[in-house]
């Protein structure tokens, strides 16, 4: 379980939950490619792709830092045949940018739903697409997307409807691509953590830090992608994992490891999750 030596290309990979991905498997000695819009220092947010780039580059792996918006199809076009010529192959995609408003139907601007839709569901198709020719070729070759389960009980729809469309989306198109791409062998699957995670996407969206007493940290995902992506021949496709079963199905018992407060109170379950 190991993957040393396999190139994978993580999107929003500058900070959280990609960030902890790319750290993980740099410590197995694989080839991260770092594609984010994140390029220059922001006041508010820490992290670059220059940054996690020489993080991955301290942990043991290779990077490589490309700036990159997965709203132009273009450029996820050029940025996966620079990646390939690079470390000369794709093993990975790891779609993992996302954007999120929690707001309903009557409030939420038209452009903002244009934006989720965009970077949540679209891109998701663009950079398969994009990649897919590099992961033919891949012995192993593995998508894996940040979305949730299919939870089509009416809560998760009435108070942000808009959001969740644009995250059931990833998910469908995982169902649909793990059928569409069998002939190729490559495996896709979903990923979404059973309870909130200290991401400063949650910070900004909730106000405040004051949650993650209540939350775990992006190490439990990044294990968790570990594990699915260092599956072997289509053992583990076409399933939407939850982070803590997949790790149970792996043998972790200690979840306590993964608190961001270890004196905090019982954890926060994430959205999509009962």
């Amino acid at each position: 379980m190991s993957l040393s030596g396999k190139t994978l290309f993580i999107t929003g990979a500058s900070r959280g939950i990609g960030r902890e991905i790319a750290l993980k498997a740099a410590a197995d000695g694989a080839n991260i490619v770092i594609a984010a819009k994140s390029a220059e220092p922001h006041p508010k947010l820490a992290g670059t792709i220059h940054s996690v780039a020489a993080e991955v580059e301290a942990a043991g792996g290779k990077a490589l830092a490309l700036q990159l918006d997965v709203r132009d199809e273009q450029a996820v076009v050029a940025a996966m045949a620079r990646a390939a010529e690079h470390f000369g192959g794709i093993d990975a995609l790891v779609n993992n940018a996302g954007a999120i408003k929690l707001v309903g139907v009557e409030k939420l601007e038209a452009k903002r739903f244009d934006l989720m839709y965009q970077i949540n569901t679209r891109a998701v198709m663009v950079c398969s697409q994009a990649a897919l020719p590099y992961l033919k070729q891949s012995a192993s070759g593995h998508i894996l997307n940040l979305s949730p389960p299919l939870n089509l009980d009416a809560k998760w729809f009435a108070q942000h409807g808009p959001y969740t469309v644009t995250k059931y989306g990833m998910s469908m198109l995982t169902l649909g691509m793990s059928e569409e791409f069998k002939k190729y062998g490559i495996s896709v699957n979903s990923l979404w953590p059973k309870t909130m995670i200290a991401t400063a996407a949650i910070e900004f969206e909730l106000g405040s830090r004051d949650a993650f007493k209540r939350a775990r940290t992006p190490v439990i995902m990044a294990d968790a992608a570990h594990a699915i992506l260092s599956s072997e021949g289509r053992s583990l496709t076409g399933r939407l994992l939850i982070d803590d079963d997949i790790l149970r199905e792996q043998g972790v018992t200690n979840f306590e490891q993964y608190r961001f407060d270890p004196a905090g109170g019982s954890l926060v379950p994430d959205l999509f999750v009962d």
